[in-house]
């Protein structure tokens, strides 16, 4: 899919010049923008949601029952075929170290069982984006009903639809690059497999705590358990940080530390991403594997990529500690139409799980 990425370029930059182009405001456009068609992510996470459907009412321990085979038989299918297509994906996937939804599908079936029990409620996360798509639409003839004369309609016209008919495809050179990820993945599994059989290392994805020079060096019998342990520790020790600096300079200083941010007018502030407002309540998520969201729900999270947008489903807001205008989380919640604001320092210490908060996605601002 090389091809794909040089020419959506020049859609990107067309977004951009969309206001100025159709003399449109932002927030039309951003309803322009939502619900847009053949991006891949998306149709990945409703495509989940609707196997999600056909659940029923019980949902009960969903992961024993899938792995016992022990669900409606559409069920079952879907759900390998999803993971057979999808299966490379994961949250942090661009890290070659992290198991795939193929290995480890408990992540999946969590959305799943919270996909069943939401729509079982009554929400219904497909109509919604149908809405925002058909609200897009309306929004659309709306501008160009504003032109000056029958010329600047018709190139407003096929400005909007253009970039509304290619803009989804940004997902696609990135989804093909992690199909290689995760080729690459098996391949070194299967290389900490046979090591890990002839006692080299103890365990297969111990080779993920090694390069290349190193691996190679494995293989010719060289000893790194030592380096693989001081290296595993270092990574679990990592992870169990609760804040990573958006920015960092040279000497290792993080400019964000030596300003003192407060809470001001009663809110804390961003950048705007996504139009609108909501209130609801808070779900700080640091995992998606181990989120549960209700409808209405806003997630704050400290940065998302395409493994947490199954949640957007559900969420009626975003608030993410990092990230801008054009960062995967903004651009999702958009195209989702729901309000968001990203780039807010400490945003899941600050705000309290379960906290009723505010989302002004047109001012960048979150009240609590």
């Amino acid at each position: 899919m090389a091809w794909v990425a040089p020419r959506m370029m020049p859609i990107l930059l067309l977004s951009r010049l969309l206001p100025r182009l159709t003399r449109a405001d932002e927030a039309e456009i951003h309803v322009v923008l939502s619900g847009i068609p053949h991006n891949v992510t998306t149709e990945m996470d409703l495509e989940l949601w609707a196997i999600a459907q056909h659940i029923g009412p019980d949902v009960d321990d969903l992961t024993t029952r899938y792995l016992d085979r022990n669900l409606p038989a559409d069920v079952l299918f879907g759900l390998d075929d999803f993971l057979a297509r999808h299966g490379h994906r994961t949250a942090g996937e661009i890290d070659v170290g992290v198991p795939r939804w193929s290995e480890d599908p408990h992540q999946v079936l969590a959305l799943v069982e919270n996909y069943a029990r939401t729509g079982g409620a009554g929400h219904d996360a497909a109509r919604r984006f149908q809405q925002c798509a058909e609200e897009a639409q309306v929004m659309a003839t709306e501008i160009v009903s504003r032109s000056p004369n029958r010329l600047h309609a018709r190139f407003a016209a096929f400005l909007l639809d253009r970039v509304r008919q290619l803009a989804g495809m940004r997902e696609l050179p990135k989804y093909c690059a992690v199909l290689g990820i995760a080729a690459a993945r098996r391949h070194l599994r299967a290389i900490g497999t046979e090591l890990a059989g002839t006692g080299q290392i103890a365990n297969p994805d111990d080779v993920f705590f090694l390069d290349y020079e190193e691996l190679s060096e494995l293989i010719e019998g060289a000893d790194h358990r030592g380096l693989i342990a001081d290296r595993r520790e270092v990574h679990e020790r990592e992870l169990r940080r609760k804040h990573l600096p958006r920015l960092l300079l040279s000497d290792g200083t993080e400019p964000e530390t030596l300003l003192t941010v407060e809470k001001s007018d009663g809110a804390l502030h961003g950048t705007s991403a996504s139009t609108g407002t909501v209130t609801g309540v808070a779900r700080v998520v640091r995992d998606p594997a181990k989120a549960r969201l209700e409808p209405g729900d806003i997630l704050v999270a400290p940065s998302t990529d395409p493994g947490w947008t199954p949640l957007f489903l559900t969420a009626s807001g975003l608030v993410m500690e990092m990230g801008g205008p054009n960062s995967h989380g903004a651009t999702v919640a958009r195209e989702y139409g729901i309000p968001a604001v990203v780039g807010v320092p400490d945003a899941t210490t600050r705000i309290v799980d379960g906290q009723t908060v505010t989302v002004h996605g047109s001012a960048g601002t979150v009240e609590f």
